[in-house]
């Protein structure tokens, strides 16, 4: 399946306590229950007021479809054409 980054703009989520953050993951969770096998999360970046989420999905349209069930807007869809780090260098 192919890895998609979303990015999420959702104003202060930086902010959120740890309490809150787990009440988002749990209904994300919840959704991603109903759409299983079709979208799976694997982590998310939280920064001031967005975030950056990686998921595998069958398509981009499964991905909407999770961002309209969670309430949780995906506001950029970008899918992974490769992934690169120290270890592309070769030292």
């Amino acid at each position: 399946m192919p890895k998609y980054v979303i990015e999420r703009h959702i104003p202060g989520i930086g902010s959120s306590s740890p309490d809150e953050l787990r009440r988002g993951a749990q209904a994300s969770c919840d959704v991603l229950a109903t759409l299983a096998p079709r979208v799976q999360w694997q982590e998310s970046y939280v920064t001031g007021d967005k975030s950056f989420c990686v998921y595998i999905a069958d398509d981009e349209q499964a991905i909407a479809e999770h961002a309209e069930l969670s309430g949780f807007p995906a506001t950029a869809v970008h899918e992974v054409v490769t992934v690169t780090d120290p270890t592309t260098a070769g030292a």
